[in-house]
């Protein structure tokens, strides 16, 4: 029953997963959090993740980099860069086979590849 729950919900892990990293978020001291709520929001629009376990690996390092970040009092502005744009983009990057995307890309690739085979 719980498979079935899990498919129209989705992972009761992840949601778990996702309340234990909004607690790390609120814990964070002023300006890092507003920062990491900034990050993350540019991140969910921009970067499209659509697989739960990949979009919350993403957002735990981004927490883990402003965490540690806080801790040896390294400023925002330092983490970021002077384009946080820039920085939100590259750091998404890493987390490309989670976005839906990625399949349109494999999908125009194996087109492309068979119409030079023929």
């Amino acid at each position: 029953m719980a498979n079935w729950i899990e498919k129209v919900t989705g992972s009761f892990d992840n949601k778990k997963r996702y309340a234990r990293h909004k607690a790390r978020v609120k814990a964070l001291p002023e300006p890092y959090r507003t920062a990491h709520k900034a990050l993350e929001r540019y991140l969910a629009y921009f970067g499209a993740v659509t697989e739960g376990d990949i979009m919350m690996s993403m957002l735990e390092d981004l927490a883990d980099l402003i965490e540690q970040s806080a801790a040896d009092g390294t400023p925002v502005r330092v983490v970021v860069g002077e384009d946080p744009v820039e920085f939100c983009e590259a750091f998404v990057r890493n987390y490309s086979e989670g976005q839906w995307i990625s399949v349109e890309r494999e999908r125009l690739r194996t087109v492309i590849a068979g119409i030079e085979g023929a």
